[in-house]
């Protein structure tokens, strides 16, 4: 595994409700969409809230790769679909923290249909 992201990349997606994620097509056309963003263990995760059928979620993985945004940062980032227990759980944890007050959006990132679509983020 690759050295983490550091201690401010961590802090800035831990503490940005909402990011961007850019991704591309297979044509190459870049596509940026916002989503929810947590880190868990110190490591940041990603899941698609409209699970596999996600465009994003799709060209994130079958590129490899992305960036993320926030508070207007770029970070480049290589993506790792994570269905290991440890971090579908700590990924729902982190969401249920983060996002507490967000009622049925929080309850749409934690339905079984979409654990699957854990992602983990490392430096690009």
């Amino acid at each position: 595994m690759s050295a983490g992201f550091s201690p401010a990349v961590l802090k800035r997606f831990d503490e940005t409700k909402v990011v961007d994620i850019e991704t591309k097509s297979a044509k190459g056309t870049k596509h940026s969409v916002p989503i929810w963003i947590v880190v868990a263990g110190g490591v940041p995760f990603v899941r698609s809230v409209r699970g596999p059928r996600g465009m994003w979620y799709r060209r994130l993985l079958a590129r490899g790769e992305g960036v993320i945004v926030a508070a207007r940062k770029r970070t480049p980032v290589k993506a790792k679909h994570d269905r290991s227990k440890k971090a579908i759980e700590g990924t729902s944890e982190a969401l249920r923290r983060k996002y507490k007050t967000s009622g049925a959006s929080l309850a749409s990132m934690l339905r079984a249909d979409v654990l699957d679509t854990t992602v983990r983020l490392e430096p690009a």
